[in-house]
């Protein structure tokens, strides 16, 4: 694998701080975020220094009942093409429901949600990678994710589902030791084990990412700076490997660049402590190390592979119905599927909301402008009973147009700017504001009216 070194993400909002940040090997970009054909200046002047640039999926649902969609991973394959880009990654998550499998409305969770670490799960998602890995044009990295809640039932832990995966797939893998820690405080997961059972041959790199807790439950807030729980998690994965890359993620809430640049120095020095102990531990027993697999009561008896098997098209049926009817419940409202914690669904549900508007609020942020402090409290009563059904643009024009339906705002100025703003969005292509238009426009509204 190749050596990355120490990373940051990429966010337009730092791209100026990242550029002139010391020791800055490569950066990861949302791959969702950047267009091909106009790549960022910034990107390309990083990549012009040689610095590595990493597209980071969060939009394939290789985790879902349903196959990967093909101009998914062609958007994806074009934007590792167009960075030069060593690798590409994604999640081991499910992000929509519904649909054809389930002969239901098609959900979108706007969320990477948790995928039951089952024989049927994991029988899906080594398809889905097979098939994300036959069409890409560089090496596949999936990333373990961070849960509020757990799957009833499970077969297997989470070391065990992702040595599997990897056994079978061959997929390289990116460890966020954050998200370890979040479910090690969610769902009483203990990170030390997870590492233990990991095949750490198959590491990619790392993410680093803060978070906060509430009430008991930990929230990856990507806004936080990192604990030192999670930094121990980094420190226990250095001494069992060494890291080809590791990476700091921030999203939001952004510092002064001296803050993330210290931030980065502490994350090093917990990568060296590990390596330190390592070295001091170095004996002739041999323990799990890049090469060698754990030893077979740490990853559990192997599953039969979907392709010998049957096919996966009865998994994906049971999965499809499993996943629609939690998603469901977390966006839409209907009961908490059996054997769910109801309190961890509501948490969830209510979490999922609000990132809905504070996503919306970003690619529409004349909304918020417009509907001032009613914004949010309007948007999430939309929300409890308009579930998204495609994504947040289309979101966005979706909660304007029911507004409008329903005769609000009532500040009549307010409501005529908020129907032109839709108006001109709404179409296939933006509205002229020459006024020679305009009055076409109004006519032919009034010959429509006729």
């Amino acid at each position: 694998m190749e050596r990355l070194g120490t990373g940051i993400g990429w966010r337009p909002e730092i791209a100026d701080a990242v550029e002139e940040m010391p020791g800055i090997d490569w950066v990861e970009a949302v791959a969702e975020n950047v267009c091909p054909a106009h790549l960022p200046e910034s990107l390309l002047r990083l990549r012009r220094r040689g610095v590595t640039v990493v597209p980071h999926g969060v939009s394939l649902g290789l985790g879902g009942a349903d196959r990967p969609d093909e101009g998914r991973l062609t958007a994806l394959a074009e934007r590792a093409q167009a960075l030069g880009s060593p690798l590409v990654t994604e999640h081991i998550a499910f992000v929509r429901a519904g649909g054809v499998l389930t002969a239901s409305p098609r959900l979108e969770a706007g969320h990477l949600l948790p995928v039951p670490r089952t024989r049927d799960a994991l029988d899906v998602l080594c398809e889905n990678v097979r098939i994300a890995q036959e069409a890409l044009p560089v090496p596949l990295a999936v990333e373990n994710i961070a849960a509020l809640l757990a799957w009833p039932d499970e077969e297997l832990t989470e070391g065990q589902f992702l040595y599997e995966l990897a056994d079978r797939t061959g997929v390289r893998l990116l460890i966020d030791v954050a998200n370890l820690h979040t479910n090690h405080v969610n769902r009483g997961e203990d990170p030390a084990r997870a590492l233990a059972e990991l095949p750490l041959e198959a590491l990619a790199y790392v993410h680093v990412a803060g978070g906060f807790e509430r009430d008991g439950v930990w929230h990856d807030s990507h806004a936080h700076p990192v604990p030192r729980p999670v930094l121990d998690i980094l420190t226990d994965l250095a001494s069992r490997v060494a890291p080809p890359g590791v990476l700091l993620e921030r999203d939001e809430n952004f510092p002064e660049p001296a803050e993330m640049e210290r931030e980065l120095a502490t994350i090093g020095s917990a990568v060296e402590s590990g390596r330190t102990a390592a070295r001091r531990a170095a004996d002739p027993a041999p323990t799990p190390g890049p090469g060698q697999a754990p030893d077979a009561g740490g990853r559990g008896a192997p599953g039969p592979d979907a392709r010998t098997a049957g096919g996966t098209e009865p998994a994906r049926q049971r999965l499809a119905l499993a996943q629609t009817s939690l998603l469901s419940a977390l966006v839409a409202g209907t009961p908490a599927p059996e054997g769910f914690d109801r309190v961890r669904i509501g948490v969830q549900a209510r979490s999922l909301a609000a990132k809905r508007a504070d996503v919306v609020a970003k690619v529409a942020p004349e909304l918020p402008v417009l509907l001032g402090e009613g914004y949010r409290t309007a948007f999430l009563a939309y929300a409890q009973s308009h579930p998204m059904t495609a994504g947040y643009r289309q979101d966005a024009l979706e909660f304007a147009e029911s507004l409008l339906l329903a005769g609000r705002p009532r500040n009549a100025g307010v409501r005529r700017e908020l129907r032109e703003w839709w108006l001109d969005r709404s179409g296939p292509a933006p509205r002229s504001r020459r006024p020679a238009v305009r009055v076409a426009r109004a006519a032919q509204r009034v010959l429509l009216r006729r």
